[in-house]
């Protein structure tokens, strides 16, 4: 989409990826005249379900890649035809709209062929034999549209021409070829047509604009024949009726190269080459054709714009983020790998939350966020923050939290409450569930390593998990090639966590915290609940220290 600019979170998002990017969005929207729209990488956990239903918003859109797609192109908006219109008719298409090829659609929308000018062209160069309406099943209205004709007596509206076209031009001594059922071109000469309605013929054409007697046309009533008038000449009209056929006739319809609006620019460039085209089908999700691309599309493509929130790490980030325009990065995380190829807005400030930066940008330009974005916010900074008892809160969390509050119109701790009961159920929940609703994955050193955080305010209920949750990380670190993968259940009243540790490295989180793991590699550690300010520094110190 035209002047769109996507913004997300990181992968497998909390709620403080999915609030800033709702939130950063409306104020965009509102300061910028561009479109933004707020994206999410994954599913959405239930306590950011709970924060998005409380305050009546819709989740953002899922989006796998920002990787140039044919949907992401300005391409030609080539209404499709029916395979029944004339050669004629489609040659008038293309000439109108400077265009070489027409896709071609049943009733149902769905490709039926294409259509193209060499196929026209054919057409002319390929000799047809004289029963060439009747092979290509052509229709009376498309013989009248071609010839610019005039019905004079009209027998049945849909006739089925089964005969051969005739020019009835000699004497009629000399016509023995005309037969029933034929299609006969004649001239004013009344003896010719007379003789053309005594051998049964369907379909009689007068040149010239010739009116036949009213005799001629009672003869043609009885006869059960068609008669219709056109302004050309006999060679004229001989040389125009074949371009009444369908293009059904001619259409290419075996072995068709379409493309989908969802296909990757990358891989169709070499489609393209490999055909070389002047232009190819496009079919949205549901296989109903929404226009055509040539090569020409493909020079002027232009790149997705993307503004990233609450990460700026590579590894965390959108897939195809490499093809995509970054224009601003908001964080409040260690400085990743992320690289650009021009300088960019980069807010990065040592606070507990995305949401308490995206809020201040809104404070310091004077301007007062919607209800449901600062009640957004508000939750994201009481989840991010576990209410403001994590190190990594500090006063500015606290200030701008209740400034929010009061625009929410929410009391902070009963909000809170609820949102923590929301957010660590267990009910019907799997260590799949557990590990994935919020991992993050960092390049420390030269060790990949993953980080998952689970909240509980009941850390008894979430030992049963712990053997399948153990199972689970050492199947991923052996089949990603993780060198330390850590599930960090942290229980919001105690400030405290359970470490579980995974990987062939687990000595560098043992030497990182100075603890030993116990006999199923966990290990219970009194104060810590920050990944981002009581894990990731300790663990790349260690890792550091390896070298």
């Amino acid at each position: 989409m035209k002047n769109s600019v996507y913004i997300t979170g990181h992968r497998n998002p909390d709620s403080d990826s999915i609030c800033a990017a709702i939130a950063y969005a409306e104020f965009k929207n509102k300061t910028q005249r561009i479109n933004a729209i707020p994206i999410r990488l994954g599913p959405i956990s239930p306590e950011t379900q709970f924060i998005l239903d409380y305050f009546g918003v819709e989740p953002p859109k899922l989006v796998k890649t920002v990787k140039q797609q044919v949907a992401d192109l300005e391409i030609d908006n080539v209404a499709p035809v029916s395979p029944d219109i004339s050669l004629k008719m489609a040659w008038s298409i293309m000439k109108q709209k400077n265009i070489k090829t027409l896709p071609v659609t049943y009733g149902n929308d769905k490709l039926a062929g294409i259509v193209s000018v060499s196929n026209i062209a054919s057409s002319y160069l390929d000799i047809w034999d004289n029963y060439i309406l009747a092979k290509s099943k052509t229709k009376l209205n498309s013989i009248i549209e071609t010839l610019s004709g005039k019905i004079i007596y009209l027998a049945d509206e849909n006739v089925v021409l089964k005969g051969k076209v005739v020019v009835a031009m000699m004497e009629p001594n000399d016509m023995n070829l005309i037969e029933a059922e034929d299609i006969a071109i004649c001239g004013d000469r009344e003896v010719v047509q007379e003789f053309a309605l005594n051998n049964n013929i369907k379909l009689m054409i007068t040149t010239n604009n010739s009116i036949p007697s009213e005799r001629i046309i009672e003869l043609a009533k009885q006869k059960d024949c068609t008669v219709i008038s056109t302004p050309y000449d006999s060679f004229t009209t001989a040389r125009l009726i074949p371009q009444s056929i369908p293009i059904s006739h001619v259409m290419t319809r075996d072995n068709v190269i379409s493309f989908s609006t969802s296909d990757f620019i990358e891989e169709i460039k070499d489609v393209m080459l490999e055909t070389r085209y002047r232009s190819y089908p496009v079919l949205d999700e549901s296989g109903a054709v929404t226009g055509s691309i040539s090569r020409y599309h493909l020079i002027s493509q232009q790149k997705k714009n993307v503004i990233l929130v609450d990460h700026n790490e590579r590894t965390q980030s959108v897939d195809g983020l490499e093809d995509a325009n970054i224009l601003e990065i908001i964080d409040h995380h260690r400085i990743g790998d992320i690289q650009t190829g021009q300088p960019i807005y980069f807010r990065n400030e040592a606070v507990g939350s995305s949401s308490t930066i995206v809020a201040s940008i809104f404070f310091e330009n004077g301007i007062r966020p919607s209800k449901s974005a600062a009640g957004l916010l508000c939750g994201a900074i009481i989840s991010d923050t576990l209410l403001l008892t994590s190190p990594t809160s500090t006063l500015v969390d606290e200030i701008v939290l209740k400034r929010l509050a009061e625009i929410a119109n929410i009391n902070i701790d009963d909000f809170a409450s609820e949102l923590f009961k929301a957010g660590t159920s267990l009910e019907g929940k799997t260590p799949k569930d557990l590990f994935y609703q919020d991992f993050k994955i960092f390049n420390i050193g030269d060790l990949k390593v993953g980080v998952s955080q689970t909240t509980t305010t009941y850390m008894d209920g979430l030992l049963p998990f712990v053997d399948g949750l153990k199972e689970l990380m050492e199947n991923k670190a052996s089949k990603d090639n993780f060198d330390l993968i850590i599930q960090m259940a942290t229980d919001i009243f105690k400030s405290s966590s359970l470490f579980i540790v995974a990987g062939e490295h687990k000595e560098v989180f043992c030497r990182a915290f100075d603890v030993t793991l116990n006999e199923n590699d966990t290990v219970y550690i009194e104060g810590m609940v920050s990944r981002k300010k009581q894990i990731i520094p300790p663990l790349t110190e260690a890792v550091n220290q390896l070298k």
